[in-house]
Parts: C-alpha cells; sequence; structure tokens
C-alpha cells in the first residue's frame, strides 16, 4: 500500500465520485451520488476544492474528505462534509492518515472551530474523532410527520416572508446550528419571521417546500425553526399553517439536522413525528 494524498482541484470528477462512492459503501444511510449531485453538493454547501483531498493507493482512490469554512459569530470555522474510506482499505490507517492532512489544513487557514457530524451509531468512527480532539456537544435528528394544521385557529399570529440572507440580520437568529441548516447552505430556500399581533416576534422558520408535478405540495424539508416567546399547541399550528401556505390539508415535513436541544425538536417529538435518523455533532476548539 502507497498512499499519496491529492487536492479535489488536481483530481478529475470521475475519480472524486468513485472515492466518495467507495468510501461511503455499505454505510449507515444510503450516500452514493452522480457527477451531476456531487458538484451540486459541492456548491450547494459551499464545500472547498482546494482543501478538500482524495487518497491514492497509486492510481486508486481509498479515501476521501470534504471542507467547508465559513465565518460564525466572528470566528474562522470549518466543516468536515464527509469523511470515507473504501472498504478495503478500512482499518489500514487511512483515515488516520486523512485526519492529520485535514488538520494541518485547518492549521493553515486560521481555524478556530473544526465541526462535523457522525452517525451515532458509527461508533468507530466517532472513536477516532475522539482521538483527534473532538467532543460531541450535541444530537441532531431527522424528524418525520404531518403536523396538525389549524389555520382558522383563535391564535394570532402574522408573517413575513424575507430571503434566506436576511436572517443574520434579525438580532434573534441563532447562527450556532449545523451547517447544512445555515442559511448559507439554504439560499435556494424561503423564510419566515412570526409576530404576534402586537408585532413582538415570536421566532422564524428556514425551509424548502417541494413541489409535486400537478402543482403542489409534496413535502417541506424543515432546516429551521426557533421560537423565542412561550409556544402552545394553537400558535404552533398557526407557524406550520403559514409555512404551508394556507389551507388544512396535511403536508409532511422532514427535518434537517435538528438539534435536541431545540425546544421546537422536542414539540415535534411529543407531537408524533418519527426519528429517521440520529446523528452527533462533534466540534474541537
Amino acid at each position: 500500500m502507497n498512499i499519496k494524498i491529492k487536492k479535489l482541484t488536481d483530481c478529475t470528477i470521475t475519480e472524486a465520485v468513485t472515492a466518495w462512492n467507495k468510501g461511503f459503501e455499505g454505510y449507515f444511510i444510503k450516500l452514493e451520488m452522480t457527477p451531476e449531485t456531487f458538484f451540486n453538493r459541492l456548491v450547494n454547501e459551499g464545500l472547498s476544492m482546494n482543501h478538500s483531498i482524495i487518497a491514492f493507493d497509486e492510481e486508486k482512490p481509498a479515501g476521501i474528505v470534504l471542507n467547508g469554512f465559513r465565518l460564525v459569530n466572528g470566528k474562522k470555522i470549518s466543516w468536515n462534509g464527509g469523511t470515507g474510506v473504501a472498504t478495503e482499505y478500512r482499518g489500514k490507517g487511512v483515515s488516520k492518515l486523512l485526519m492529520e492532512e485535514i488538520l494541518n489544513i485547518y492549521q493553515e487557514e486560521g481555524v478556530e472551530i473544526a465541526t462535523l457530524e457522525a452517525i451515532k451509531e458509527n461508533e468507530r468512527a466517532i472513536r477516532l474523532y475522539e482521538k483527534f480532539g473532538y467532543h460531541v456537544v450535541d444530537s441532531l435528528v431527522y424528524l418525520s410527520g404531518t403536523p396538525e394544521i389549524n389555520s382558522s385557529s383563535g391564535t394570532e399570529i402574522q408573517s413575513k416572508t424575507i430571503r434566506p440572507e436576511q436572517l443574520p440580520t434579525l438580532p434573534f437568529y441563532n447562527e450556532n446550528v449545523a451547517w447544512q441548516c445555515q442559511w448559507q447552505s439554504v439560499k435556494s430556500g424561503e423564510a419566515q419571521i412570526y409576530y404576534d399581533h402586537d408585532q413582538n416576534p415570536l421566532g422564524y422558520a428556514l425551509f424548502k417546500r417541494v413541489w409535486n408535478q400537478e402543482g403542489k405540495i409534496e413535502k417541506i424539508l424543515l432546516y429551521q425553526l426557533e421560537i423565542i416567546q412561550d409556544y402552545d399547541e394553537e400558535m404552533m399550528q398557526a407557524i406550520f399553517a403559514k409555512i404551508i401556505g394556507g389551507g388544512n390539508n396535511p403536508v409532511n415535513f422532514i427535518t434537517i439536522n435538528a438539534s435536541m436541544k431545540n425546544a421546537a425538536t422536542q414539540y415535534l417529538l411529543n407531537n408524533g413525528f418519527t426519528k429517521t435518523t440520529e446523528q452527533v455533532q462533534m466540534v474541537k476548539r
């Protein structure tokens, strides 16, 4: 085994996609990508080709790490957007070489906080990250469910639609969310701010509505739902009605990496939403 590491910029798209698909073969969830979906992910999630790496054994892709960088709360953070090692190279030290290389890159880039997520059941990966100084700070869940909607409830709330890029201007915007839930990763989505009848802010949501061929909402991907006031059943139902866009028709909601520390997440779990995937959020300072 003769491992050499190259930047993604020095590799072909075929090599990159092969490294990714081989690296996540037999993974807990299906992560296989085409060249198109791989490229779209790099762009949509702000991943850096110049700071992402592929390990090669001679000409054979053996492992991959995707990386992104952002300023959050005035600090430079990095995100490991996926570390995968091909089946035949697992347990042979390739993941250790990859981690050493990316931590060198983070140091060169002046990163203050390094972040990543790992599937909760992937104990082997979690142990590896812990060896390199990461520690678990939160649990993140994908939830699926159909909230009860009552757009004509007695609770009066008003909503204002804004662009996701405008969210950071809100004094109550929470920047401390998982990378894929930050507004920079959801520029093609929608955002709403909610107010009571006295124009006091209640919170905000960041989401994407997915439409079917008949022009009806098929599902809603919920990236952030932050409630900053005390809430009740009627208020939450009114908020979901605003996200759907009116009407009482049931629509399936899927949360993306929702924090278990978020009160809205607990509300959904207490109201029939089911957990489909759970990850741990890990940080190295």
